[in-house]
């Protein structure tokens, strides 16, 4: 009996494949926008987690100034001391690596190239703490460092615009007043998670930086690596413990430095994505509603329009629960294959999206399940009233029915 309501179901929909193709066009949006919000949010969740892991493993950033949530206030507090990172080397027995830092936007001249760049100021530990290498060339070395040098390393970006078609190892560029070798280029990392390019930068030892380009010998601010993964809140601990003491903090009083782990970004900046994914799922799924009340709809006209039909299989022995079947069977079907077409929709446009973007391909490997599943369950809700109207026809009344 089963076999022959399937059979009875799909002749039905062939008779009228236009309006079932239309019918199950609510159902296949529906699901393809679900589909691809999700694989779109969990892309974007694997780039922010691949972004946040270049930029250094086990990394801490300490800048001076009160935190406050999500900003910084340096206002009156005092910068960083060579002494305050050499007391951390010593006495932090959960850091592996330390590394004074400073930043600035400056305009670059080569020949008749120039470019506005961040150029840094960093020790060689930098480049062990973001573990970035050299593509070319070498990286800064403790020498370097040591004597002041004037060299240079710089981003892919960088020896890409200021010398088109030839090496950039050996040659000169100035910055401001400063006249440099360029010992290194370093390898691509391309943007990070907020669209900046990392390779458009130049690097400088800290002391050339500090003393020919920033004018002080104090630390604007250093980056920590800890020993391991499981140490990092032991390092900032200890971070603190040792900046408190050394700054004079009173026992009281608030930290006038604040220390920066990413992976509190990185939570943060998943949870809104997160959100923002469900938001968007959520919206796109009231398309799954419209295309179940379109399949009420289509059923409504259809047992409409096959009355006499009905009270024929009626008054020829067919049970009410054969009818119904039948009709629900129909509803059913035209979701289900909407849901799969909408599936197989949603995972080639969120494809085409994330090679267009430059973000992972992610399946979402539990979305995809679910989002069929309601498709089919849009089709059995919505499929009952009509089948239930079907199968409640007086045989009599359906067979004057013109």
């Amino acid at each position: 009996m089963i076999r022959a309501a399937f059979s009875l179901a799909f002749a039905a929909l062939l008779r009228n494949r236009s309006r079932s193709l239309l019918t199950m066009l609510g159902i296949v949006i529906g699901v393809a926008a679900v589909v691809m919000m999700q694989s779109m949010g969990s892309g974007a969740t694997a780039y922010i987690g691949d972004t946040i892991s270049g930029m250094g493993t086990n990394m801490l950033l300490v800048m001076p100034g009160a935190s406050k949530g999500m900003q910084q206030s340096s206002l009156g507090a005092p910068l960083f001391t060579a002494g305050d990172l050499a007391a951390i080397r010593s006495q932090a027995h959960d850091v592996a690596s330390i590394s004074a830092t400073g930043n600035r936007i400056t305009r670059i001249v080569a020949g008749p190239y120039n470019r506005t760049v961040n150029t840094s100021g960093v020790e060689p530990a930098y480049f062990v703490i973001r573990s970035w290498s050299a593509a070319t060339g070498r990286i800064l070395t403790v020498e370097d460092e040591r004597q002041a040098a004037s060299v240079c390393v710089v981003g892919q970006s960088v020896a890409d615009a200021l010398y088109p078609g030839k090496s950039a190892l050996g040659l000169e560029l100035r910055i401001q007043k400063i006249t440099c070798r360029v010992v290194g280029v370093l390898e691509p990392k391309g943007a990070n998670a907020f669209g900046m390019d990392q390779d458009d930068v130049v690097f400088l030892p800290h002391s050339t930086f500090a003393r020919r380009l920033a004018g002080s010998e104090r630390v604007a601010m250093f980056m920590v690596m800890a020993t391991a993964p499981d140490r990092v809140d032991g390092a900032k601990e200890a971070i603190t413990d040792i900046l408190r003491r050394r700054r004079h903090v009173a026992k009281d009083d608030e930290d006038n430095f604040a220390i920066r782990d990413p992976r509190e970004m990185q939570v943060l900046l998943q949870s809104v994505t997160g959100m923002l994914t469900t938001l968007l799922a959520g919206i796109a799924a009231i398309s799954l509603l419209v295309g179940g009340i379109g399949i009420m709809n289509i059923m409504l006209v259809s047992v409409t329009e096959r009355t006499r039909e009905i009270g024929v299989r009626l008054a020829i022995g067919a049970r009410t629960s054969d009818v119904l079947t039948q009709f629900l069977i129909e509803a059913t079907s035209l979701s289900a294959m909407g849901g799969a077409a909408g599936v197989a929709l949603g995972l080639v446009g969120a494809f085409a999206v994330a090679r267009g973007i430059h973000v992972p391909f992610v399946v979402p490997s539990t979305s995809v399940p679910i989002a069929f599943g309601i498709s089919v369950l849009v089709g059995v809700t919505f499929g009952v009233v009509p089948a239930r109207k079907a199968a409640n026809l007086n045989p009599l009344a359906a067979l004057r029915h013109e």
